[in-house]
């Protein structure tokens, strides 16, 4: 059992450390920059009071990212993420008055550790395999938020000046992240000059969009298309809308290439997972998604002891509040949003996947319960089955997940 405790108010330049005993008595603080001096005073100080490898004094700190941290966990620290609004409530404990200090959010901190350990859970120790995919997994899916942000504002900014050049892509899987969209909007930005390329001109832009059949088609189509008559901004106006066009599309040029980019190195990485075989095998998961879902969970087999955990954690299972004759059952809203987004897109995709899974929703919505209600249950159905396999390192079986699958 520790005796002495470590909190750090983590912040952009400076941390604040304090250091407390089994009473609550402050045994020392300090202030530390962040460079590799200000580790060696935060190593030093926490050496004095006892910090051993065989004895590692436990830290508390409101973040699980930075060098620091990184640096910590290297040294073999417990390290314990408290979440900012969790360190608010407890300061309230210890300032009634309300005031707030560096040094106070030290001790709030660290006193977290010392009164309530058993409610709080260490950083995982995952490896460093492991915690590459989740650098590059989030990354990858931030990409793809920022595209399709921006996207939208391309969208909406040709609705105002150029809406005939909405119909070239709607039969297009990637929509306006196709090749040909953008190569065609950037030698063509206005109606205007839409209007007076050439069939040469237009064969031209499919080959160097990358386009390799079908493009006599194509080009007829699109001569068609960009022709028709429609409504139109002043001229002068127009010239400056196609350049706002032709900015935006370099912004959105760049977050197509980043999430491409992103998804071939999550993709690789994720490949070289001992758990990828594992991930893989369950119905409705691919390359992409099982890295999300790896990048998210982790491969430290004792951070979710039970399946129960693992559901909690991901928002699949409800919560019950229970006051006297009242017992309430509602969605989980506190949770990890990467894993729970990552979650719908796999239960909609193993609709098709599986039959078990498919008889699951089916039964879910026969009895009145909506879409997304049905998706979370089979959800949570497919992260119990997936804490087995990873737990006992055995692929999916689809007779031993669904057995009752008519």
């Amino acid at each position: 059992m520790n005796s002495v405790f470590c909190g750090i108010d983590w912040a952009t330049d400076h941390h604040d450390v304090a250091l407390l005993d089994e009473a609550g008595s402050l045994l020392g603080k300090l202030r530390i920059d962040d460079t590799p001096a200000g580790l060696t005073q935060l190593l030093d100080l926490l050496a004095q009071h006892g910090d051993s490898p065989q004895h590692p004094i436990p830290i508390a700190i409101e973040t699980s990212h930075g060098l620091l941290v990184a640096c910590l966990r290297a040294a073999g620290r417990p390290i314990y993420v408290i979440n900012p609004l969790t360190a608010a409530r407890y300061r309230d404990r210890y300032a009634l008055s309300r005031k707030k200090s560096d040094h106070l959010d030290a001790k709030v901190l660290a006193n977290i550790l010392r009164t309530d350990p058993a409610e709080h859970r260490p950083l995982p120790a995952d490896s460093h395999l492991a915690q590459a995919i989740t650098v590059l997994a989030r990354a990858q899916q931030d990409a793809v938020r920022d595209r399709v942000q921006t996207g939208n504002r391309l969208r909406s900014h040709l609705r105002e000046y150029f809406p005939g050049f909405l119909t070239v892509f709607e039969h297009f899987r990637e929509g306006l992240a196709s090749p040909v969209t953008r190569t065609l909007l950037a030698a063509a930005p206005t109606p205007r000059q839409a209007a007076q390329l050439t069939r040469a001109q237009l064969r031209s832009i499919l080959k160097k969009a990358g386009r390799q059949r079908e493009i006599t088609g194509e080009v007829e189509r699109l001569h068609t298309l960009l022709r028709q008559p429609q409504m139109q901004q002043p001229p002068v106006v127009e010239e400056a809308m196609g350049v706002k066009s032709l900015a935006l599309l370099r912004q959105f040029d760049a977050a197509c290439t980043s999430a491409d980019e992103l998804e071939t190195a999550t993709v690789a990485a994720f490949a070289a997972h001992p758990d990828a075989e594992i991930i893989t095998s369950f119905p409705g998961l691919g390359n992409l998604t099982g890295a999300r879902v790896l990048a998210e969970l982790g491969d430290d087999r004792e951070r979710f002891p039970t399946a129960r955990a693992l559901k909690a954690y991901a928002g699949s299972a409800p919560i019950t509040r229970a006051s006297g004759r009242k017992t309430t059952v509602l969605a989980r809203h506190i949770k990890n949003q990467r894993l729970a987004s990552t979650g719908y897109i796999w239960a909609f995709a193993s609709l098709t996947a599986s039959p078990g899974a498919r008889a699951h929703y089916d039964r879910r919505r026969a009895t009145e319960e909506r879409h997304v209600a049905a998706q979370r249950n089979l959800f949570n159905r497919l992260l119990g089955c997936l804490h087995h396999c990873l737990s006992h390192r055995i692929p999916y079986d689809e007779q031993t997940a669904f057995p009752n699958t008519a």
